[in-house]
């Protein structure tokens, strides 16, 4: 069912509503306290709203929106509900290649490009390539194949990650290490407007394409009939994936279910219609790793909790429980 423009803005409403909401709660919550009257007049309080927690939340909005985006696009683009970037394992290439930047001491940037970004996006276009690849029979992509394609590879990407870390030194190893287990630890906003550069692109390739999502999401052959380039749409979608996934893996780590359980709520929530789906896509899932993270940075008080096991105890039973809630998605 098609959604009309004003139930477009309507479910687009709730979802600003939201992360209004959860960018408040983000910026109210943390170890030390904000005290609002005294940001006009206390430094302390300033550098920690303006330095610290600000560029933090800005993170978790531009991360979490970029991977339940692509999670969205490529649910429609494969028809499998259970796409995501991590289980097609676009995560596990860009976090190879993150990490092989890393260890190669590769910190410098080319024309304003960090490095890390470059290997980065590398290895999460050659690993959705080999996916795609691998499950794919002439025209028709399995979807059984797909993950199946997707977890080996993750597996692979998880095994090279180790044998860098155990190969390399100790310093590099260890930065390594925090980077897999997903952060949004950063300090001030310029490497906010870095990514920015690469994700506003990428996002904007994905909502230009939301029409002939949806026309190859219900059939492949007659969005064919109806003029739309499939294998084009097919390859940019590839490739704006591969940028989105590949910028905010080699900033945040590897952090997964924001991409799956987002798009299953936004369609409970508004419906099918990838006009709807991906658009609220970007904005639930900002907000939703900005109070992961919000929790990971709260639970045990001066401790922090990765925010990429966050993801993952909360999302893993929601997905359950909306799996249960739609049986017809067993039967992938």
């Amino acid at each position: 069912m098609m959604a009309t423009p004003g139930g477009l803005l309507r479910a687009l409403f709730v979802a600003v509503a939201i992360v209004g909401v959860a960018v408040f709660v983000a910026l109210s919550t943390g170890y030390q306290p904000i005290d609002w009257a005294a940001l006009q007049t206390d430094e302390t309080a300033r550098t920690i709203f303006f330095r610290l927690r600000v560029p933090r939340v800005a993170l978790g909005l531009l991360v979490g929106g970029s991977l339940a985006g692509v999670g969205a696009a490529l649910q429609a683009l494969f028809r499998n509900p259970l796409a995501e970037p991590f289980t097609l394992g676009v995560s596990g290439g860009g976090a190879l290649g993150a990490s092989i930047a890393i260890a190669l001491g590769f910190g410098a940037s080319i024309g304003g490009i960090p490095l890390v970004f470059v290997f980065a996006f590398g290895g999460a276009l050659c690993f959705v390539a080999i996916v795609y690849r691998l499950a794919s029979s002439g025209t028709v992509v399995m979807p059984g194949a797909l993950l199946l394609a997707g977890v080996v590879l993750n597996l692979i990407a998880g095994a090279g990650v180790l044998m860098i870390q155990f190969v390399t030194d100790y310093t590099r190893a260890l930065q390594i290490l925090r980077w897999m287990v997903g952060s949004l630890d950063v300090i001030g906003m310029d490497l906010v407007w870095r990514m920015l550069l690469f994700l506003v692109p990428g996002l904007l390739l994905l909502l230009g394409a939301t029409r002939d999502l949806n026309l190859i999401a219900m059939d492949e052959e007659a969005a064919s009939a109806l003029g739309v380039n499939v294998r084009g749409v097919e390859r940019m979608i590839y490739g704006a994936s591969s940028l989105i996934v590949g910028v905010s893996v080699a900033v945040a780590g590897p952090i997964g279910f924001v991409g799956l359980i987002v798009p299953h709520a936004v369609r409970l929530l508004f419906g099918e219609d990838l006009r709807i789906v991906i658009p609220c896509s970007i904005l639930l899932g900002a907000a939703f790793l900005v109070l992961a993270d919000a929790l990971a940075r709260s639970l045990l008080g001066a401790s922090e909790l990765p925010v990429g096991a966050i993801t993952a105890l909360v999302g893993g039973p929601l997905f359950l429980i909306l799996l249960s809630r739609r049986k017809r998605y067993a039967a992938i």
